[in-house]
């Protein structure tokens, strides 16, 4: 990570620095300077968006003035003599003269001019999109942005839209108290975006980032240690762009440790076996689809039950996502927002996802970005065609106006969502973390703007560091309560546990079990044992039936969870076999309704008739 690239700046770097800004002042041109292709962050300022901005040569009237010498007489009255009488006589002479007489003419002159295509839209309209660039013009001294937005080549704005200069980071970020967490808390999670001088984004590692505190300090790869106690400042720099974000490391280490003592519900399961990782990656691989090979019609699977009835339960798909929200030839993951949908979430008509691109979810720092739907806007086949021009403008634009891309950010492996009225939530951890003792980061992200605007950490311990709880599913049910998901693979169960906020600080309650692995698979790609288990890909609480489901690979399990006290927490109640040949990617529910993600092509499915 290269946290101080300021104060090492190369003279190449200097160089085209002043050489950008020298043609940026330069006279007008007719061709577009190309640049490598760039997301822009929108301003707060409104500008109008053009279809095209052209030099055209016109013809015009140019009025034009000549001076010419004018003769002209004029009549004088000479003196001549005088009479007898002394009278002086005079006789009238014709004077020659001349002036200078302005003439006005006009005549056609060729020149060439800007001329500004259709105007399309406000700038404003794409406030909370995935807007990108890779060539502008200059008009009058001015620069004009070609942009595409989710993926749609659009049109000309002035680069005045764009957020200039501007770092916007998380106000606050509150740490647990881990003596045993190795880690720490890397300060680049903190950033939603920091944009240089034209609003492009400056990848994260470019971004001076500095630590003011009397007991916490940043180490040179941008970690903070949550190991005492403290406050600090981190200031985050990059050209005239700056923000300061305020960082505290909770005082009581002793906070998080908990008791793993609840009694596991015993199942008579019997031996359920599915794919494993390496195959199922493999095959939800097989299948692509582009914004000229749209699906018209819903996939609808039925399930076999736990009782042997074929018709258990179906989903029927309610929604395609488009096939990618960005330009062609988005390469690095900041400017890419993929269609690979990692999980879900619904709260009354708002669907949020968190996207990753393909083999992103294993990595330590997994980032990506996160998307809202708003649904109420939602036609099922032809959103897959946002980043296209099949659609026409204006139905392109009341699409647009229901979706919100967050900023680059970190989703671990971004199955842990929820969602509030007001909010989203992910739990960001790491799926190869192979349960440490480490912090886990909890992120929240509002609605209205899809940024980043509090992140905590919490530990949870069975008594001690020795025994840790990572969780790698969880579910938020409101906006200071979520349920998680830990598989205890030494003694073959799995925990439910409730972590609770109050103010900054978190307390964790173990409140039900299953004394079960529930599935196996034959091999796997990490660990090449001869059993070994799939990992949950789904994991979320219906309030409406207080149940649990549980996702696999293409079966969903229903457990009790018992927090209401209308089912025993714990008991395998029913479980679902969909021949999908895809993976489940995520899980979401709301008011009792229960909805699963698939990809390749990316659809949100209802599932129907259940048993409750």
């Amino acid at each position: 990570m290269r946290h101080f690239a300021l104060g090492m700046m190369t003279s190449a770097a200097l160089m085209a620095g002043l050489a950008s800004q020298v043609q940026a002042s330069s006279k007008d041109f007719s061709k577009s300077t190309k640049t490598d292709l760039v997301t822009k962050i929108m301003g707060d300022k409104s500008y109008q968006v053009y279809s095209s901005l052209k030099l055209e040569e016109v013809t015009k009237k140019v009025k034009t003035k000549t001076k010419e010498k004018k003769k002209y007489t004029v009549k004088k009255k000479v003196a001549v003599k005088k009479s007898k009488k002394g009278k002086t006589k005079y006789k009238t002479v014709k004077q020659v003269k001349y002036k200078w007489v302005t003439k006005t003419a006009y005549k056609n002159v060729k020149k060439k001019e800007w001329k500004f295509g259709k105007e399309l839209t406000a700038s404003a309209d794409f406030r909370y999109a995935h807007v990108q660039s890779k060539s502008y013009k200059v008009k009058g001294g001015k620069r004009y942005y070609y942009i595409y937005v989710d993926g749609r080549p659009v049109g000309y704005v002035n680069e005045k839209a764009f957020a200039l200069s501007k770092a916007n980071v998380v106000s606050q970020v509150s740490l647990v108290n881990n003596p045993s967490d190795s880690v720490g808390f890397n300060a680049e999670d903190a950033i939603n975006y920091v944009t240089d001088q034209h609003g492009s984004l400056v990848d994260n590692d470019s971004v001076e980032i500095s630590c003011k505190s009397a007991k916490l300090n940043i180490s040179d790869t941008g970690y903070v240690s949550s190991r005492k106690a403290g406050t600090a400042v981190l200031t985050f720099k990059y050209g005239k762009a700056k923000a300061t974000s305020k960082l505290t490391v909770r005082g009581d280490a002793k906070e998080g440790i908990s008791s793993a003592d609840v009694t596991p519900v015993k199942t008579d399961l019997p031996e359920i076996k599915t794919w494993s990782a390496s195959d199922g990656a493999s095959l939800s691989s097989s299948s692509t689809i582009t914004s000229e090979d749209a699906v018209s019609s819903s996939h609808k699977y039925w399930a076999t039950n736990m009782s042997g009835n074929a018709k258990g339960a179906d989903i029927e798909t309610i929604f395609y996502h488009p096939a990618v929200l960005s330009a062609p030839g988005s390469s690095n993951l900041e400017a890419k927002v993929s269609s690979a949908v990692q999980g879900i979430d619904f709260y009354d008509n708002d669907l949020v996802t968190s996207n990753l691109d393909l083999g992103q979810a294993d990595n330590r720092e997994a980032r990506g970005h996160m998307v809202y739907y708003n649904m109420r806007g939602v036609k099922k086949y032809n959103w897959q065609l946002i980043p296209s021009k099949m659609l026409s403008f204006n139905t392109w634009l009341s699409y647009i106006k229901n979706i919100k891309v967050s900023p680059y950010m970190k989703l671990g492996h971004g199955q842990s969502v929820g969602s509030t009225k007001k909010y989203v939530y992910v739990l960001a951890n790491w799926n190869r973390s192979n349960n440490w003792s480490n912090s886990q980061e909890l992120i929240r992200v509002k609605k209205s703007t899809m940024e980043i605007d509090k992140i905590w950490t919490f530990k949870v311990w069975n008594g001690s560091a020795k025994y840790p709880r990572i969780f790698l599913n969880a579910d938020v049910i409101d906006d200071n309560t979520l349920l998680a998901l830990f598989h205890n693979a030494s003694k073959h169960r799995y925990e439910y546990w409730k972590i609770s906020r109050n103010g900054d600080s978190f307390k964790a309650k173990e409140v039900g079990a299953t004394g079960s692995d529930l599935i196996r698979t034959g091999s796997d790609r990490i660990s090449n044992s001869a059993e070994v288990h799939p990992e949950v890909q789904g994991f979320v609480w219906d309030s409406a039936y207080d149940v649990y489901y549980i996702a696999f690979n293409d079966y969903l399990f229903k457990i009790g969870a018992g927090l209401d006290g209308g089912t025993e927490a714990g008991k395998l109640l029913n479980y679902y076999k969909f021949d999908t040949g895809r993976e489940f990617e995520g899980l979401g529910s709301y008011k009792g309704e229960l909805y699963v993600n698939l990809n390749h092509p990316t659809e949100t499915l209802k599932v129907n008739h259940i048993t409750k």
